[in-house]
């Protein structure tokens, strides 16, 4: 979809966007996957495509990672992430997935070429796994769930809250 060539907007600066969805077991651990480009777990999710809502993106990146078709609920974390070396500022969004069920486990199949692996983990466990942003932006997320909010985070830490 083009623009006009008047269409101020156009000339505005473009954000790069994720989405991901946080995926938990009835005993409240989280779901991991382990990419094969990184040294570190992330949630489920990816990249927003141009002209892509991020809820759809959430959607899409769920059946494209897991083979799992899982409507996301409510938005639970948006974080504004800064410029670093390598990487434009962005800002991501993270759904709530819900509580998957073993049958729904049983069906999870991972792309080779682009995850190595899946695992249910702890908090402490998934601090260990993820990036220092990506640990935060898991316990914000982990953390709305129960209080019903959506925390706002930069670079992974909480804004506007005591």
């Amino acid at each position: 979809m083009s623009s006009p060539p008047d269409d101020y907007t156009a000339t505005l600066p473009r954000k790069r966007m994720g989405s991901a969805v946080l995926l938990r077991d009835h005993d409240g651990r989280i779901l991991l996957v382990e990419p094969t480009y990184k040294d570190y777990w992330e949630l489920p999710g990816g990249a927003v495509d141009a002209d892509e809502s991020p809820y759809d993106a959430a959607v899409r990146e769920l059946a494209e990672e897991l083979g799992l078709a899982v409507t996301p609920g409510r938005l639970l974390v948006v974080d504004w992430v800064p410029p670093r070396a390598g990487r434009t500022e962005g800002v991501m969004f993270v759904y709530d997935g819900g509580i998957l069920e073993t049958s729904q486990t049983d069906e999870i199949r991972l792309p080779p070429q682009e995850l190595r692996s899946w695992a249910w983990s702890t908090l402490p466990q998934a601090q260990q796994r993820l990036s220092p942003l990506l640990a935060r932006r898991a316990a914000a997320a982990l953390e709305s769930v129960t209080d019903s909010g959506t925390a706002y985070l930069e670079g992974g830490n909480q804004v506007g809250r005591p």
